[in-house]
């Protein structure tokens, strides 16, 4: 989500100019890439740009390739082979090593793919884009670089326009949201052979931090370089007001009112105080958040847990699922920045459904190969 403000903010300073632009999007991927599907760069025709489509070494042709795309006046795929061991191919040796296709269209004034990426930072909810990324039949009203824009809320589809396309396109974006994965997906209709890039963006991640002792302002500092949404609950005339210009909500711990809790929300227990914890754990308890951590020695947790016994409402396993006490992962950290590295890492592991173990003792592949 960061990428994809930080492509609208360059288009929107760069819109008084005039300058035509193109968006690059990594649509398929064989094997190794630095970036996967759904990673895009903006470009515009003086060779400004934003955002990337890898670690580096196909930016540069990606560029060229898209000012032409935008004197042409159309989009293309462009597929990069890094997997061979040929001097003369781009990305050899610099880190890639697989087959990539990227899409290059040209942004237009009738074209909607920014108003969708608007759509898409503005409210939390999960969103789908299908774009075309192939198509055999240039007589066809669908084109290469068409993306229609899928609620998820009202589940329709915005302007397919063909009826046995867009019937094929709400049973696999069923798929897509059920698996959490976005996917390429071909079709061959009457006279018609397609393939459709289904993309989900969910939501940002949103950090609720429930604390106000000096250990918070890493936690905000590491959401912002993250551009993680932040709610705060605490003693707001104990918190530097200076520290605090990244935090969208804040709630003062003495009123009722609790953050908006959903699905992408990890919350932080760190009031130091037992009572304060076990209370705001209570609470958070009955939200939908996956990843509940508390702050301190594991001793501390078990006696919480004895708590909640003795009053007749022990952990469900469930419950016991969600929380993270002690938490973080084990690197040794001390500090407040090296504990609150250590807890994101945690977050991210959860909410990807990882491990969190070392790299280089993982037998399978980095990313999963479909």
């Amino acid at each position: 989500m960061k990428e994809i403000k930080a492509i609208l903010k360059l288009y929107n300073d760069f819109k008084s100019t005039s300058q035509k632009c193109a968006i690059a999007q990594v649509v398929r991927v064989e094997e190794s890439s630095y970036r996967r599907e759904g990673a895009r760069m903006l470009v515009f025709q003086s060779g400004v740009f934003e955002g990337g489509i890898s670690g580096g070494c196909l930016e540069g042709d990606a560029l060229k390739r898209s000012q032409i795309a935008i004197l042409k006046k159309e989009p293309s795929i462009v597929t990069y082979d890094t997997s061979k061991d040929d001097e003369n191919q781009i990305g050899v040796g610099l880190g890639c090593n697989g087959v990539i296709d990227v899409l290059i269209s040209p942004i237009t004034p009738e074209g909607n793919t920014l108003n969708f990426l608007e759509r898409c930072i503005n409210s939390r909810k999960s969103h789908v884009l299908a774009t075309v990324t192939a198509i055999n039949n240039k007589e066809s009203h669908l084109s290469l670089g068409q993306t229609f824009y899928y609620d998820t809320e009202t589940q329709t589809l915005d302007n397919c326009g063909h009826a046995e396309l867009e019937k094929l396109l709400h049973n696999d974006i069923a798929s897509v949201l059920n698996s959490n994965k976005s996917r390429i997906y071909h079709y061959t209709l009457e006279g018609l052979e397609l393939s459709v890039f289904i993309e989900l963006i969910p939501p940002r991640f949103h950090l609720a931090i429930y604390g106000d002792n000096y250990d918070v302002y890493p936690m905000i500092d590491l959401a912002q370089v993250m551009d993680w949404e932040v709610s705060l609950v605490g003693n707001l005339q104990k918190l530097k007001k200076e520290r605090l210009g990244f935090v969208q909500h804040l709630y003062s711990k003495y009123e009722e009112t609790h953050p908006k809790i959903d699905s992408r929300t990890a919350v932080v227990l760190m009031a130091h105080d037992y009572k304060t914890d076990l209370k705001n754990l209570k609470h958070c308890l009955n939200s939908p958040a996956p990843y509940i951590a508390s702050l301190g020695p594991k001793k501390r947790f078990e006696k919480m847990k004895d708590e909640f016994e003795s009053f007749g409402n022990p952990l469900t396993p469930e419950q016991l699922d969600r929380i993270y006490a002690p938490c973080g992962l084990e690197i040794g950290a001390n500090t407040p920045e090296e504990i609150a590295a250590s807890i994101f890492a945690e977050i991210l592991a959860v909410f990807s459904n990882k491990k969190g173990g070392m790299l280089r003792k993982k037998e399978d592949p980095i990313h999963e190969r479909y």
